[in-house]
């Protein structure tokens, strides 16, 4: 079976799908593995390592992917791209299924098997391959370092002979693998953290940090079967906007991760809360990207508004992108160990299989994924 992996080609992608030792991997589980030319150098992986872990490299990009049975990506493929697979290709990589309709059509269309990594259920069985915790946790961990870049005071207490200089006060939206490595980073960093999530059952996951948990009530909440935050209603939303404020004033830094699968990221952060807020202090809004959390934010931009900092950057992993590539490299490697035969040197399509059923969007000319067609009819 001939796995194929290209560059990446996105505008200021800096991360790389499959690092060598994925590919020592994949071919000691018998596939062959065919990379492009140039396929690790933005992270400063050259071609003759990949050679040495047993790759054969091809220069001609239509070439690679017209003869693949599997093609690994980080983002989703270029729509004229599809075209150049043949039909029953096996595709792994992000999809941004709810906004790539477009380009969903098109895969169905040419009998595209399809898998979106977004869509791995969260399950135990499934952490070793889950790409979006393992991103989230870098973005957590660079979001911190940014803020900190950013903040005209340091993080930490210090004791010095001009004085006690108090430690700076971070405030974390969100909880979830991003928001928890956000919160032990800051911790390391020696800042006082509070934290706030809509799901209380997070609670003693902050407090395991040594953070605060801010308590708003907000009545029912809770999470999905898949750990994801609930959507809020109008009403909850403000609750949380009044009860957020007085923690936001309070702060020196604040961090948003709030993000609800599928749908536009929630406004939680507006005009009159960043006018109560300190001069100098700093807001990294970590949604951005899709639709963000702050009002005013601008991706890959910092915007000042009144005297507050908003860091609205995009891709916050491809900031610390060899480690992001290692670890998004060896969830694609686990995926495909988990699914391999290794009678018959092959993927097998378990399409019984709850991660397949889940991450599965187009297959056979269907949509396939039940979940993606649930969340699309509503």
């Amino acid at each position: 079976m001939k796995i194929c992996i290209p560059r990446e080609t996105h505008p200021g992608e800096t991360r790389v799908p499959v690092v060598p030792a994925t590919v020592k991997k994949l071919i000691g589980l018998g596939a062959q593995v065919l990379v492009e030319s140039g396929l690790g150098r933005s992270c400063r992986f050259e071609d003759e390592a990949y050679l040495e872990a047993g790759a054969r490299l091809v220069d001609d990009r239509t070439e690679l992917l017209g003869q693949a049975d599997m093609v690994l990506r980080l983002r989703k493929p270029p729509l004229e791209e599809v075209d150049v697979l043949r039909p029953g290709t096996i595709q792994v990589s992000y999809l941004d299924p709810f906004n790539e309709q477009t380009l969903l059509e098109r895969l169905r269309e040419r009998r595209i098997s399809a898998f979106s990594l977004e869509m791995i259920p969260r399950t135990t069985i499934a952490q070793k391959m889950d790409v979006l915790s393992s991103q989230a946790n870098l973005g957590g961990y660079v979001a911190v370092i940014l803020a900190a870049e950013q903040l005209d005071r340091i993080l930490p207490m210090m004791t010095t002979p001009a004085g006690t200089i108090k430690p700076a006060r971070v405030f974390i939206i969100g909880v979830g693998v991003a928001g928890l490595q956000a919160i032990a980073t800051a911790r390391r960093l020696g800042a006082r953290v509070e934290a706030f999530d809509t799901r209380p059952e997070v609670k003693e996951q902050v407090q395991s940090l040594g953070a605060r948990f801010v308590e708003i009530d907000l009545g029912e909440t809770g999470s999905t079967r898949d750990g994801y935050a609930r959507a809020l209603t109008p009403e909850q939303l403000e609750k949380q906007k009044q009860g957020m404020a007085r923690a936001c004033e309070l702060a020196d830094v604040v961090i948003t991760t709030a993000q609800v699968f599928g749908r536009p990221a929630p406004r939680i952060i507006d005009r009159p809360i960043i006018d109560r807020m300190q001069p100098g202090s700093v807001i990294v809004d970590m949604a951005v990207e899709t639709g963000g959390n702050v009002e005013g934010s601008r991706v890959d931009e910092v915007v000042e508004i009144g005297g507050v900092r908003i860091i609205g950057f995009a891709n916050l992993p491809g900031r610390v992108a060899v480690t992001a590539s290692e670890m998004f490299s060896a969830n694609l490697g686990n995926f495909v160990d988990h699914f391999w035969d290794r009678e018959s040197k092959t993927f097998r399509l378990e399409l019984e299989n709850d991660l397949v059923q889940g991450a599965l969007i187009t297959h056979a000319g269907e949509i396939f994924s039940q979940t993606y067609k649930q969340i699309m009819s509503k």
